[in-house]
């Protein structure tokens, strides 16, 4: 079999889904450590300083694009893998089994996929657009702060301006909600593609992504609701 060919059929579009989505779980560890700078209380430096750091390092901005490109792939396999599932699925079954032999969240993957989709788009508009092409296109740039006489974006004060809004903390933490489902599943699945068959390791694995979905989701979530509720200034 072609290359070409293992990769558009079944268990190649599920190697890249699985792929691409351990690659897409481990920016979330660095980003949520990024974002938890904001809890310092030190009216956002060490928050804007390590931004600053991360978006001007010349490895971490072509990562990046990589980052955008597996976004990309992985949305797209996600949508056709969906559509298979959904035309052999045909009619449904006679007597829907329910939680019995799947939950709720591994049968939604394309709902939860899609709402994450419309989050991301959010979060990209509030935050990366400005902070990347600030000044271009009629795009508004962020303000700016010094730090020992250096200049950094104020991306910190995005984020009070921003989550002011409590439609948008509303969204965001929905957003957070669906990823922490799309996790519990994603995660354990990606490893049981990858050849994991053991029960042992699949508990592990379980038990882990679990606990890393609710951590993540959780820490993201409270990120909004810390501005809005002004427990960091």
């Amino acid at each position: 079999m072609k290359w070409s060919q293992f990769f558009t059929s079944s268990v190649g579009k599920k190697l890249v889904m699985s792929l691409t989505g351990l690659f897409l779980t481990s920016f979330l560890v660095v980003h949520v450590g990024l974002n938890a700078c904001i809890w310092a209380n030190d009216n956002g430096e060490m928050f804007n300083m390590a931004a600053h750091f991360m978006g001007t390092m010349v490895v971490i901005r072509i990562m990046e694009w990589g980052l955008f490109l597996f976004f990309f792939i992985h949305i797209i396999q996600g949508f056709v893998l969906e559509a298979r599932n959904l035309s052999r699925r045909g009619q449904g079954y006679a007597i829907n089994p329910g939680n019995k032999t799947s939950k709720w969240y591994s049968r939604t993957m394309g709902l939860l996929g899609t709402l994450l989709l419309l989050f991301l788009i959010m979060h990209i508009n509030h935050f990366w657009i400005s902070s990347r092409f600030g000044g271009m296109w009629n795009v508004m740039p962020l303000a700016e702060v010094d730090y020992d006489g250096k200049t950094y974006h104020n991306l910190y004060a995005q984020m009070v301006q921003v989550f002011q809004n409590p439609f948008i903390v509303v969204l965001y933490v929905l957003g957070c909600l669906s990823l922490a489902y799309h996790l519990m599943h994603g995660f354990q699945s990606a490893f049981r593609t990858l050849g994991v068959a053991n029960n042992r390791y699949l508990g592990i694995l379980k038990s882990v992504g679990v606990g890393f979905s609710i951590v993540v989701s959780l820490a993201f979530a409270m990120m909004p609701i810390s501005f809005y509720l002004r427990w960091v200034e």
